[in-house]
């Protein structure tokens, strides 16, 4: 697990990607050539089926596995589960709508957040047991902290600090045949960007970043802002318009792309060639656009 520091521009930790089914996304994220970890519940609602990478960030497919239990958390102001059932009503049970970035003190994160005037709402502090492929169990722990603006954003970020690591051996967890060992990159779309850059600068802990800019550099991956036309273009994936800050594709490293490429042949995984990227479009399951980069 890599230094999640308070000072310093925070990395990327995890994304979360809103499904309608744990079920579908398992199967689609399988076919895809990933090993997914078993089913967690959260204590409020919400459930999740994790892909964890070598590099130590993972993707979190969530679904509402208890309505009554989100609703009622909702009402007791939990930030995560309203902003997800906001995304949800936005956008659809199929996307991404969060992204996580590491830190060993939510508090301070926070308290940033408050007096930038982008905090969305009261920390989180929640446990939830982890189990890995052989059966073993531990208990994960986490507190978060929350960043959004109002109006201007159907996606959110939020600080993550882990309480309490897991002690299980998450080798298998890691080993995925398509060869995906990390993220590179997530890549977000807006047509109009200024107050959503400052978002995420203070969001990352990275006060350098001077809201003009497409790209911030994080210690472990880049999250870069594309207008819809631009996205389009380097993607091939029609965008549309949005002046909302939508994330929309991941960028994961991988040993070889012609593993990949026919890994997700054999599958009948309908996929596109961009340059010297492997692009899978986004569906039930999917939230995001993948796309696969050959990092030896």
């Amino acid at each position: 697990m890599t230094d999640r520091p308070t000072t310093g521009t925070h990395p990327l930790d995890h994304l979360v990607l809103p499904t309608g089914s744990l079920e579908v996304a398992r199967a689609r994220l399988t076919s895809l050539g990933f090993v997914v970890a078993p089913t967690g519940i959260h204590p409020f609602g919400t459930e999740n089926c994790c892909v964890f990478l070598a590099d130590g960030t993972y993707l979190e497919p969530l679904a509402i596995g208890n309505e009554q239990a989100a609703i009622d958390a909702t009402a007791d102001g939990n930030v995560f589960v309203a902003r997800d059932r906001l995304h949800r009503d936005s956008r659809g049970d199929e996307g991404f709508s969060a992204v996580a970035l590491g830190t060993d003190n939510a508090d301070a994160d926070h308290a940033r957040f408050v007096d930038a005037g982008l905090s969305a709402g009261d920390t989180l502090s929640f446990s939830r047991a982890f189990t890995d492929t052989s059966g073993k169990s531990d208990t994960a722990s986490f507190r978060l902290a929350f960043a959004a603006t109002r109006g201007a954003s159907d996606a959110f970020l939020f600080a993550c600090q882990r309480i309490n690591a897991p002690k299980v051996d998450r080798t298998a967890l890691q080993a995925h045949a398509n060869g995906a060992t990390g993220i590179l990159e997530v890549v977000a779309i807006s047509d109009q960007p200024a107050e959503q850059y400052r978002m995420i600068s203070v969001a990352a802990n990275d006060p350098a970043a001077n809201g003009e800019g497409r790209t911030f550099l994080l210690p472990n991956a880049t999250l870069s802002v594309l207008d819809a036309k631009s996205f389009t273009a380097r993607f091939a994936i029609p965008a549309g318009s949005s002046t909302k800050l939508r994330f929309a594709a991941i960028v994961f490293a991988v040993r070889s792309i012609d593993v990949a490429s026919s890994l997700l042949a054999a599958n009948a995984i309908q996929h596109d060639i961009a340059g010297t990227d492997i692009v899978v479009r986004p569906a039930s399951g999917q939230g995001a656009a993948f796309i696969f980069r050959e990092i030896p």
